[in-house]
């Protein structure tokens, strides 16, 4: 079975440059006899940088490349020349990438806009020459600064999907065919659990030429929190959204417990994720009539606006994405506020 190229987990070994060693070097001309200290500085070590890329949408260019590392500056030289500058190491990585100290876990921080740069290692420091050590005691200094050492560490980087909207559900919930009829994209569509096993994107088009983006995150279990099913290793792009879409099929035994498994899945795994704005979508209701829709609804979460679909009839598609429009209006006004 081929390998996915949906990476979004890596650790990868870093070294910044040395910093180059001033010089100790003195004048030396034709008729002059004691020309003085002219040691030039050392250049400056490079550094390991990440940057973000737009258009970079998985870790896989690191899968192969672990180790990076920044170039060595040269040492400076007579006539006050400062050494080269060693050339920095940048790693381009998707939005979304937060970079982690290997052994202690701690976050050293996160990209999310195209251009932004996170200096990882930086490199060593030009060491200084001999002439800036000249006093009025000390005419011929015969010494001069060494540069910085280089800098080494292993990082693990992560990618969290950016996304306005997320699906969240249980496997086979109907959330690929909604993404799959609402937009471009064409993720794996199957009648067997755990079909996508990847997060995918798609560009949702709504009046007057406005869009946001929906990510079809892989299908959650009870339990999940702990590493069950597809485990936390998914979980991660759900912070990302903007606000959450729930979806529930409208077959399924208790639509208000399996809603309160989910959110449980997501509380415990980070608290913070119930602050996000929720709906809730009942889906494969194209079996279904009004008078059955209008029995379901007494069943259903009150706290979470709530509305029948179907992905295969159409029925309320349109109203979905204005639903969705509106929800993600309020929460921009919100955070500009």
């Amino acid at each position: 079975m081929a390998s996915s190229n949906f990476v979004d987990y890596v650790k990868i070994f870093c070294r910044s440059g040395c910093g180059g060693s001033g010089s100790a070097h003195f004048r030396r001309e034709k008729f002059v006899a004691f020309g003085g200290p002219d040691g030039g500085d050392g250049g400056q070590g490079g550094s390991v940088i990440l940057r973000g890329n737009s258009q970079y949408w998985t870790l896989i260019h690191l899968k192969y490349k672990r180790h990076i590392f920044a170039e060595n500056a040269e040492n400076g030289s007579g006539a006050r020349c400062t050494g080269k500058n060693g050339k920095d190491a940048i790693i381009q990585v998707p939005l979304g990438t937060v970079a982690r100290d290997a052994e202690t876990g701690q976050i050293v921080g996160e990209v999310t806009a195209d251009g932004e740069e996170l200096v990882l290692l930086k490199g060593g420091r030009g060491g200084l020459g001999n002439w800036h050590f000249k006093t009025s005691t000390n005419q011929a200094p015969r010494y001069a600064q060494e540069g910085g050492p280089a800098l080494e560490g292993s990082f693990v980087l992560e990618l969290k999907v950016l996304a306005d909207v997320g699906l969240v559900g249980f496997p086979n919930a109907g959330k690929s065919t909604l993404l799959s009829v609402i937009s471009a994209a064409k993720p794996k569509i199957a009648d067997y659990a755990f079909t996508t096993l990847e997060p995918n994107l798609g560009i949702v088009e709504v009046h007057d030429h406005h869009s946001f983006v929906m990510a079809d995150i892989p299908g959650i279990i009870e339990g999940a929190h702990e590493g069950k099913g597809l485990g936390t290793r998914f979980l991660r792009h759900i912070e990302r959204n903007s606000i959450l879409l729930f979806m529930i099929p409208a077959d399924s035994a208790d639509i208000r417990h399996e809603y309160q498994v989910l959110l449980n899945e997501l509380t415990l795994y980070n608290p913070e994720l119930t602050d996000k704005k929720r709906l809730l979508a009942i889906t494969k209701c194209d079996m279904l009539d009004e008078q059955m829709m209008l029995e379901m609804s007494a069943h259903l979460p009150e706290e979470i606006p709530t509305i029948f679909i179907s992905s295969v009839s159409g029925l309320n598609i349109v109203k979905l994405k204005e639903m969705i429009w509106q929800t993600l209006q309020q929460e921009n006004e919100n955070t500009i506020v």
